[in-house]
């Protein structure tokens, strides 16, 4: 009895002590506003798996809010982290741009340390990130794969859709300005100069490369036909090069007609579905299957069986998400039936 209170006052210290040194890092930083401040959805115990959000390049916190909540409503302990260099006030220009880090082991080291601090917080962690968050989640899912239980990569920044646009991010040095929809809200800078993404095209050309050859942590690796930023083909590309050596693997690209664009974790960002992205990373994070067998399951759903039949048949009630909803939104978006 003794000893479980001893650990229970123990998580209740280090989850103090984390949020108070990350508030008080981001104080002295001196924010934006509120949505670039790292956010913690954190259990009153210790939890069996901890996420690890990354928000996307040039974007906040804010980001993951709506998947994080999710995941701590399933009894998740969640962490947002505000990635280097982001979320800076300021009157960021082309003659003044955003303090963004240049060097990728910034970001690496930044990684680690996170990967660390979930640790301490339960039993598995499982990390995740979009677009360039994505692209470090991903090289944690290698660099780190004896201690990442899952990633989850929504499309991660490996490359552009553009050779051209690739060419420019590799040899000039020019201010690049987003464009935000009217309507749509954009998290973060406004702006950016090329070598700071440029750390991430490198990143992702390294995991590309690892991959074929290295065993990676389980990745879930999710795309869109309609994401006019990032090249689909080379998230298959990891896919087909990760899953002979990690059978753990899954794939998927939302359909065009979805409209889910590169920004797809928030309706704010212009993403009209982004329970989407939610539903199957649920899934993926609580289910044991191999890519086989998920591809299995899904044909013969799509063949008219009923989920409960299937999962009895196949011994797959201790392996399967218990989210059936979840499950359900899944297996519609691999049969296109969503």
């Amino acid at each position: 009895m003794q000893e479980g209170v001893g650990e229970m006052m123990a998580y209740t210290d280090l989850a103090k002590t984390l949020i108070k040194k990350t508030r008080a890092r981001e104080d002295a930083l001196g924010l934006r506003d509120d949505t670039c401040r790292s956010r913690f959805f954190l259990q009153s115990d210790p939890t069996a798996k901890v996420i690890v959000f990354f928000h996307g390049f040039t974007a906040a916190p804010e980001q993951f809010v709506p998947i994080g909540e999710a995941f701590f409503q399933a009894g998740y302990n969640v962490l947002i982290p505000l990635l280097p260099g982001h979320g800076q006030a300021g009157d960021w220009n082309d003659d003044h741009p955003p303090p963004l880090p240049e060097n990728p082991y910034i970001y690496q080291e930044f990684g680690r340390n996170w990967l660390e601090n979930a640790q301490a917080l339960g039993d598995r962690v499982v990390v995740g990130g979009l677009s360039g968050g994505g692209t470090l989640s991903a090289w944690l899912a290698l660099e780190c794969a004896q201690q990442v239980d899952r990633s989850l990569l929504f499309a991660p920044y490996l490359s552009g859709t553009n050779t051209l646009v690739d060419w420019v991010v590799e040899r000039m040095n020019v201010y690049f300005e987003w464009k935000v929809a009217p309507g749509n809200v954009g998290f973060g800078y406004g702006g950016f100069q090329m070598p700071a993404l440029r750390v991430f095209l490198d990143m992702g050309q390294e995991i590309l490369d690892r991959a074929k050859v290295q065993p990676a942590a389980p990745m879930l690796i999710v795309s869109s036909a309609d994401d006019r930023a990032v090249d689909s083909e080379e998230h298959q590309q990891l896919f087909h090069s990760a899953l002979p050596l990690q059978p753990k693997c899954w794939y998927h690209c939302f359909d065009r007609t979805l409209a889910i664009p590169h920004n797809m974790m928030t309706k704010a960002e212009g993403c009209p579905h982004p329970e989407l992205p939610i539903a199957i990373a649920k899934t993926y994070a609580e289910s044991d299957l191999l890519w086989d067998e998920i591809t299995a399951l899904s044909k013969r759903w799509q063949q008219g069986e009923t989920l409960e039949a299937i999962v009895t048949q196949l011994d797959l009630s201790q392996r399967l998400s218990p989210d059936r909803a979840a499950v359900i939104t899944t297996l519609k978006l691999f049969t296109g039936e969503i």
